[in-house]
Parts: structure tokens; C-alpha cells; sequence
């Protein structure tokens, strides 16, 4: 093939690749967190890797092997130092970008909120004046569960009594709660209402456990041992609705763009909210596993440490990184 034909054949692809990179490394040097130029870049780099080889191999002008050697350099640099700069990614992350987010989808955030501890605080209402109401959402073995897992008497909290151990709870934890995150998320696809109906049925399970607890007098032990992770967790379940809903909402309202490309762009955001809300279902299992399951700790250390977390947890989605927000 003469040179250019194979320049014709090709130039689409390296003028592609140069704006690309040309648009990442601006990115990088405005400290922005660093993120794929392109989709298919992978692909892209070794396309071109291979057209150095073969210019080279025929022979081409200096002048375009130049340039593609140029590509093929740049192309490594950006692909291997995006792996390089994970940590500083990660931190930028949960540093300045998570919490941002949660601000700029402040709509369908407040939604999951409210979905999720409305009916959370609307049954235990109900319960508490309604004793028999819980016996509408649990079956008579699940309540028997209940109160056990939660009798003043147990040695460990918030577990069944052949429970393995800390780490056997917190492996427990993690593929619950994450499970929960997950599937509250991946549901709204379905127009909203897949996410609207985990949000209720976690809403209402909750509330029923609560308002049963109170009745039979294991407050003490039962807000205690939730009191240190449910700031993490429950904000994280409602995160998890809120990623859902915009999903749906972008199928119910794509605006100027098919339903294919509003549901495209609504995952590209909600994907990122639920990197933020797993890493908070894995940090609340640690601490469910580690520190709420123990029973010989002071109720009210651990009602403080509840407090602080919730006061964390507000301060820092309401907060970090405001200074940044343009």
C-alpha cells in the first residue's frame, strides 16, 4: 500500500486519538480527576502501535513515523499513568467529586431520603400504637429471629446465635448490605419503580423491626448497636435509590435525546454516585462487624460515636468540596 492510501485509510482514527489526548492530558495538568479519553481508546493504542510497525516496515517518510511514534507515546503515557495515579484518583474522589455529585442530583438524593425514612418513621409509628402490625410484614419465625438477635442477653449483637464470628459477620455484611445497594440501584431501570419499591420495602422493614423492638423493651440494646453504622448505611441505601430513579427518570423524561442516550448519560452519573455509596456499605459493614455487634460496650459511648458519625456524614455531603464547585 502506498503512503497515501494508508494515510487516507487511517487518518480518522490517529486525528481521534490526538484529540482525545490532547483532551486528557489538559484534564490532567487542571488537576482534574483523571478519567478514559475515549471508550474504545485500548483498542485505539494497539490499532496504532500496529501502524508504527507496519511504516517502519515499509519504509514511510520520517515525517509519519515521527508522528506516529509521537502517538504511540503519548497513547502509553496516558494508559499507564491512569493506572498509576489510582490512589490520588481515589482520593480526589472522596475528597472533592462524591460529595459534589450528591449535591448536583440534590432532586432524586432527597427522593431516596425521603422514600426510604418516611415509611421507615411512618411504621414505626404505626407499630408502636399497633403492636399486632408486625406480624403484616414478618412471619412468627422472623420475629422469634428478631428478638433474639437483639436480647440483652446475647453475647453479640445483631446476630443469629450460631453466628461463626466478627469477620464471618462482616463478610455477612458486606454482601448484604451491598446486595441491597445494588439491586436498589440496578431496578430503577424499570421506569423508577424498581428503585421505588426497594426504597418502601426497606422503608417499612425497618420501621416494623424498630417499632416491635421498642414495645418489648430492647431499645437499649437495639439503638445501640445500630446507632454506630446506620448514618453509613441507610444514607448509602438512599444513594442507591437515588442513582435508580435517575435511571428510570431519564427513560421517562429523555428530553432532546432518544431514551438510548438519556439513559447512557444518567448511568454515566449514577455509576459514580454508587461508587460512593458501596464504599459506604463496605465501611458501614466493617463497623456493624467490628464495633455495634459488641454488647459489653457502654450503650452511650456508643450512642455517641452515633451521633458523631451522623454529624459527620451530613457535615460531609453538605460541605467538602464546596470550595471547588464552580
Amino acid at each position: 500500500m502506498k503512503q497515501y492510501q494508508f494515510e487516507q485509510c487511517h487518518e480518522a482514527l490517529w486525528q481521534q486519538l490526538e484529540a482525545d489526548l490532547d483532551k486528557h492530558e489538559k484534564w490532567f495538568k487542571s488537576g482534574k480527576l483523571a478519567q478514559p479519553v475515549h471508550i474504545d481508546f485500548p483498542k485505539q493504542y494497539r490499532e496504532v502501535c500496529h501502524h508504527l510497525a507496519l511504516a517502519k516496515d515499509r519504509h514511510y517518510t520520517p515525517y509519519l513515523i515521527e508522528r506516529l511514534n509521537s502517538l504511540v507515546l503519548r497513547g502509553h503515557q496516558q494508559l499507564y499513568s491512569s493506572r498509576g495515579h489510582f490512589l490520588s484518583e481515589l482520593m480526589q474522589f472522596v475528597g472533592r467529586d462524591f460529595p459534589c455529585l450528591v449535591r448536583q442530583e440534590y432532586r432524586f438524593v432527597w427522593m431516596g431520603i425521603i422514600l426510604l425514612f418516611g415509611f421507615m418513621l411512618l411504621v414505626t409509628l404505626l407499630t408502636i400504637w399497633r403492636p399486632e402490625f408486625v406480624y403484616y410484614v414478618l412471619s412468627p419465625e422472623q420475629v422469634l429471629q428478631m428478638e433474639w438477635m437483639y436480647d440483652p442477653q446475647a453475647e453479640r449483637l445483631g446476630s443469629e446465635r450460631n453466628a461463626e464470628g466478627s469477620f464471618a459477620m462482616f463478610a455477612f455484611y458486606i454482601w448484604n448490605n451491598i446486595g441491597i445497594g445494588f439491586k436498589t440501584f440496578a431496578s430503577g431501570i424499570f421506569f423508577g419503580i424498581g428503585s421505588i419499591v426497594p426504597l418502601v420495602f426497606n422503608g417499612v422493614f425497618f420501621g416494623v423491626v424498630t417499632g416491635h423492638l421498642i414495645n418489648i423493651g430492647y431499645t437499649v440494646t437495639f439503638f445501640s448497636f445500630v446507632a454506630g453504622h446506620s448514618a453509613l448505611e441507610l444514607t448509602a441505601i438512599a444513594l442507591s435509590g437515588g442513582a435508580g430513579l435517575k435511571l428510570g427518570f431519564s427513560l421517562l423524561a429523555p428530553q432532546r435525546y432518544s431514551r438510548l442516550q438519556a439513559l447512557k448519560r444518567a448511568a454515566a452519573v449514577s455509576v459514580r454516585l454508587m461508587y460512593g455509596a458501596g464504599g459506604m456499605l463496605l465501611l458501614a459493614a466493617f463497623v456493624e462487624a467490628f464495633w455495634s455487634s459488641l454488647n459489653l460496650l457502654d450503650p452511650l459511648l456508643k450512642y455517641g460515636v452515633g451521633v458523631f458519625l451522623w454529624g459527620v456524614v451530613i457535615a460531609y455531603f453538605s460541605l467538602v468540596g464546596r470550595h471547588h464547585a464552580s
